[in-house]
């Protein structure tokens, strides 16, 4: 099997017109895609060897690996080249569920034959639901990739093939066709197709043409704005990090949520969120210093210490500072201020003493005399 053409080189195929002699066919194609599938190949290969040779006692998995390969590059050939015809005779709900995406459709192919090579004991046991197998299929890849059994590049080369012969609608590889080399050469400069790498410093990530902007707009290396709307620019992979730690925008929930000031604020404005609600969590504080308090007191309470004493509780930054506080002020308070009642009270001016009420009575007793 011919290893592929490198990146720099472009392979042209001339294909005969009755009326306009050879065509040049554009052979570029979606490097991202054909990749993905090579890399797939290999635990293909890899669960069809270990399927093969469940339970046999007289072989193993690499012993059958040479063979199955053959016949595993042979089937997903014949089924990829009659792909568009037995997608041309699905009906109905069938054709609208058949996957149009070239990695899916080879490994349902892969797969396809893993079962094709599936022993009788691997298909009557339990081990298809089995850990131990997992293992084995992982096993097998490793020793392949450490020698080398089936190199990228030539796993590349057949995805190339693979993806070509099921694209029939060209979404995934150029179907352009030229009557000279000077028209393909043209075009391969502007074709979608064609092989790009980001050219932000740190990315070395290869695309086609038509995916830059996508690149662009998940590329970890590049440059942008802070998401949270600060003053910041950085890099998009640190983005995460920044947002979470020190970001001046990040949320934070209020140092007086857990007694009731239930606002989430962005840190920078911490400050002034603390200065516009003083009198709210000096309420909320008190609320929970006076659980017996009226509502109605501690509010008189909460705005006569607001009045009294604003510069130095506006010093106090959380639940217990504040609390600390306002013990310490509501005794510098003026006496009738500072007492909170917790019941009702006798109404000084509809209540007589006892003692006027003798007085009363006495004076009454000496004029009827």
């Amino acid at each position: 099997m011919d290893a592929p053409v490198s990146d720099g080189e472009h392979v042209h195929e001339e294909i005969e017109d009755e009326n306009r002699g050879p065509l040049i066919h554009c052979d570029l194609y979606d490097t991202e895609v054909s990749h993905k599938i090579a890399q797939m190949l290999l635990p293909g290969l890899a669960t069809a060897c270990v399927d093969n040779t469940t339970g046999d006692i007289f072989r193993t998995p690499a012993m059958v690996a040479v063979d199955l390969r053959k016949e595993f590059v042979e089937y997903l050939t014949q089924r990829s080249e009659s792909f568009v015809a037995e997608t041309a005779i699905l009906e109905g709900d069938l054709a609208a569920e058949a996957s149009d995406n070239p990695y899916e459709i080879v490994a349902d192919f892969a797969d396809d034959f893993a079962t094709l090579k599936r022993n009788l004991f691997g298909r009557i046991s339990g081990w298809l639901l089995s850990e131990k197998r997992e293992d084995k299929i992982d096993d097998i890849i490793q020793e392949m990739e450490l020698s080398k059994f089936w190199a990228m590049d030539r796993r590349e080369a057949i995805a190339r093939t693979l993806l070509k012969n099921i694209d029939f609608k060209g979404a995934f590889h150029c179907v352009m066709k030229f009557d000279t080399a000077d028209e393909l050469a043209e075009h391969v400069a502007s074709c979608g197709f064609r092989s790009m790498i980001c050219a932000i410093e740190g990315c070395n990530t290869r695309f086609i043409a038509a995916h830059l902007e996508k690149h662009d707009l998940a590329c970890p290396f590049k440059i942008i704005p802070c998401e949270q709307k600060c003053s910041e620019r950085l890099m998009r992979r640190e983005m995460d990090r920044h947002c979470i730690t020190n970001c001046p925008m990040k949320l934070v929930k209020c140092p007086f949520y857990q007694v009731g000031c239930q606002s989430t604020v962005p840190q920078c404005t911490l400050e002034q969120h603390n200065h516009d609600n003083l009198r709210d969590h000096v309420l909320h504080v008190l609320q929970r210093v006076h659980k017996d308090a009226s509502a109605d007191d501690l509010k008189r309470q909460a705005e006569q210490l607001e009045l009294s004493f604003s510069g130095e509780l506006a010093l106090a930054r959380d639940v217990k500072s504040l609390t600390m506080a306002l013990k310490d002020l509501e005794a510098r308070l003026p006496q009738p201020e500072a007492n909170i009642t917790t019941g009702p009270q006798p109404d000084v001016n509809t209540t007589t003493s006892d003692a006027e009420q003798t007085e009363v009575s006495s004076s009454e007793h000496l004029n009827a005399d």
